[in-house]
């Protein structure tokens, strides 16, 4: 299955490993995929004197193996085959069993992850086509070997359409406590632990609080936190970052032509790069941190995090960017990943041949419309403004696609469903106040970004959309505190003026220093 190429790559990576990694595997033996998941990880177990593949007595089902590591479970089990975006998951799986992932996490989040309370036994539904599933899969596998109590499945919903079917999967990633759904769509290892202490709870380990302090702190480890870190970094000051991941929203942009110099890349190697930026520099970075509480108005300025740890510096700058903004009408939080959507790549293929809504008609909503359009039966887009906001050529394009339908001057008012999946949506004509109800089933929502700015609220000034004010040189009205980029009221939400934004913001700091 795998080429000599590959192999011969991936005898290269597992030429460190020292443990006996096993992949007990099992599955029906009739099954078409049994035989083809059997050679698979038979010719990734040759690739290594330490690995090998036992067959697991007695049973069959839906073909699966299982990464055990000395004869021990690591809790990690794959049920699929895991090529694609997902081959990267199953080689840092066992590289991280043996200790030599390049993804494992420092102490404090490894700390966390071991406080989680009780059994957890969680499977994600994964697509081996979506780039954003691996982000997922990788961070669950980190915290089952990090928490023996926590096991993790990965399951191509395209092996096991059925269980698929069951439990309505619509979006990928899906991840599941049972039957209940913990987390749909892209997420980072600190967003996921976040919300399984918030779902399962927390015992902290004795002596867990850590006080850190910085002559600078920036929050956010996107293009503005960075640009802002290094400059800051070159002032000759002990600079720390603390941000859930480093690119932030970056990470979701499948390719970036526009930046200056850079030429054609995609926000996973751009997000990459500002890490490597950042450790060149000697700054001390802290991902996979949620910020819990701020205190800025006092001299010393904290931000304490989930886990116990404090981080106290005389100057902050705030670069937290923003996230996907929702409709906030009835129906959405319940059906998000089970007909509302957020990503046309990852989850239009659950909509083959239906027919699907997409509200907004900016750029990001006329691009996912363009998308969908090969493959559901038809697009309706909704665009609440008279005038479509998005770029003339590519109005132009959707226009001309004959299964698109546009329409403006429209409200979503309510997403239907039968209790499992997405049904219809009601949509209000603001011209005529006419309500309707479009049979859908599914919701691709694509109506900007939401600043991250919720925490700081009450220290620091924001208008009443949540962006952080800023004067012209980056300073909020907080004595001390400063902001950058996307959750600001900076206008032109990209990439190139965040990164100015952050230098501007770190020039500002450092001159202000001065006068301290």
């Amino acid at each position: 299955m795998l080429d000599q190429d590959i192999l011969s790559q991936v005898k290269t990576i597992f030429a460190s490993l020292e443990t006996d990694i096993t992949f007990l595997f099992s599955g029906d033996a009739l099954m078409d995929k049994t035989k083809e998941m059997l050679e698979f990880i038979t010719e990734v177990a040759s690739c290594s004197p330490h690995l090998k593949v036992e067959m697991a007595d007695g049973i069959g089902g839906i073909p699966q193996f299982c990464i055990y590591k000395g004869g021990t479970p690591t809790g990690i089990t794959f049920r699929c085959i895991p090529g694609g975006h997902e081959f990267t998951s199953l080689l840092l799986a066992v590289l991280n069993a043996d200790g030599k992932g390049k993804n494992l996490p420092d102490e404090a989040t490894a700390r966390r992850i071991r406080s989680l309370k009780g059994e957890i036994e969680l499977t994600v539904f994964v697509s081996l086509e979506c780039t954003n599933c691996p982000d997922a899969v990788q961070a669950l596998n980190v915290m089952a070997l990090c928490n023996p109590n926590l096991t993790v499945t990965t399951v191509d919903g395209s092996l096991d359409p059925q269980e698929a079917e069951r439990r309505h999967v619509q979006s990928v990633p899906t991840v599941f406590s049972g039957e209940e759904i913990v987390h749909v769509g892209k997420s980072s290892l600190g967003e996921l632990l976040g919300e399984l202490e918030d779902r399962f709870g927390s015992e902290p380990e004795e002596g867990g609080a850590t006080e850190i302090k910085a002559d600078l702190l920036i929050v956010g480890g996107g293009p503005a936190g960075t640009a802002a870190a290094i400059y800051s970094a070159r002032k000759g000051l002990d600079v720390a970052v603390v941000a859930g991941a480093i690119g932030g929203q970056v990470r979701e942009t499948s390719g970036i032509e526009n930046l200056i110099s850079s030429g054609d890349t995609t926000g996973m190697e751009l997000a990459g790069d500002l890490r490597g930026n950042l450790e060149k520099n000697n700054v001390k970075i802290y991902d996979q941190r949620v910020v819990e509480d701020v205190i800025l108005t006092q001299k010393d300025k904290e931000i304490k995090t989930k886990g116990g740890e404090v981080f106290k510096a005389r100057q902050v700058i705030i670069a937290t960017g923003a996230g996907w903004r929702r409709m906030n009408v009835p129906g959405e939080a319940e059906y998000i990943g089970r007909g509302v959507a957020f990503c046309a790549h990852c989850d239009g293929p659950f909509f083959a041949g239906k027919d699907v809504a997409v509200v907004g008609g900016g750029n990001s909503g006329i691009e996912a419309a363009i998308d969908l359009s090969g493959i559901c039966r038809k697009v309706t887009v909704f665009e609440f403004l008279d005038t479509l906001k998005a770029d003339p050529v590519l109005v132009e394009k959707a226009e001309a696609i004959p299964n698109i339908e546009i329409l403006t001057s429209c409200a979503v008012q309510k997403v239907f469903g039968d209790g499992a999946k997405v049904t219809g949506l009601e949509v209000r004509d603001r011209k005529t106040e006419v309500d309707s109800v479009y049979d859908v089933a599914g919701v691709f929502v694509q109506i900007g970004l939401t600043p991250n700015s919720a925490v700081f609220a009450s220290q620091v000034e924001v208008t009443q959309r949540g962006e952080i004010v800023v004067d012209d040189c980056c300073r909020t009205k907080t004595e001390g505190v400063y902001a950058a980029g996307d959750v600001t009221t900076v206008p032109y939400k990209q990439i190139v003026v965040a990164i100015g934004e952050g230098a501007k913001a770190a020039l500002s700091a450092f001159a202000d220093r001065m006068r301290y």
